[in-house]
């Protein structure tokens, strides 16, 4: 099961399952690590050199809160996660506010509200960084994945229809040169 994959690389970083307790514990409603954090763990493992803490450029924790959608409330939530832990660049963002402020940053159609982590996620501007994870109660990682887990653990860049343009796309990939940091990872146009 694919699943088990994530989860067995996940299990070997220290650094990341401190991370998830911090989310976890932070008392942040049903909040999740995802994207790039777990997109450079698992190519770093697979299709570089190693997974380096230190090169992660943020660390995206999702949350739902649809009673605030203020970015006070992202704020106030990466600032509890800071204080929990200072090292990790965190970078907390409210799902239930997308719809306030996307169409503003990235141009395009008004988008729905989120109604659950999983209609966030399942946007999320390429397949392979369209997956999130969080421990429960019993200290388990979940795995949160709408499209699969194909394209992140076998090495494929491919954009996501969802809501990302080409246009976009480009950008992203100019700016994450995949093919540099992770030389086995193919990239699909």
């Amino acid at each position: 099961m694919r699943e088990d994959e994530l989860r067995d690389l996940a299990q070997r970083r220290p650094w990341l399952i401190r991370a998830l307790g911090v989310v976890r514990d932070s008392g942040l409603p049903d909040a999740w690590i995802g994207a790039g954090a777990i997109r450079d763990l698992v190519w770093g493992e697979r299709y570089g050199d190693g997974f380096d803490p230190s090169s992660v450029r943020d660390v995206d924790v999702v949350f739902l809160d649809p009673t605030d959608l203020t970015r006070d409330n992202d704020d106030r939530a990466t600032a509890r996660l800071v204080a929990a832990w200072p090292e990790p660049p965190w970078e907390a963002k409210n799902q239930a506010a997308v719809h306030t402020w996307y169409p503003a940053k990235f141009g395009g159609d008004p988008v729905a509200p989120m109604r659950t982590i999983a209609d966030a996620v399942a946007t999320w501007p390429e397949y392979a960084t369209a997956v999130a994870v969080r421990l429960d109660a019993h200290d388990q990682i979940v795995v949160c994945a709408p499209h699969g887990l194909d394209d992140l653990l076998d090495g494929v860049w491919r954009r996501n229809p969802t809501r990302v343009s080409p246009e976009i796309s480009r950008q992203r990939l100019a700016r994450h040169r995949p093919a540099e940091r992770w030389p086995r990872v193919r990239v699909m146009p």
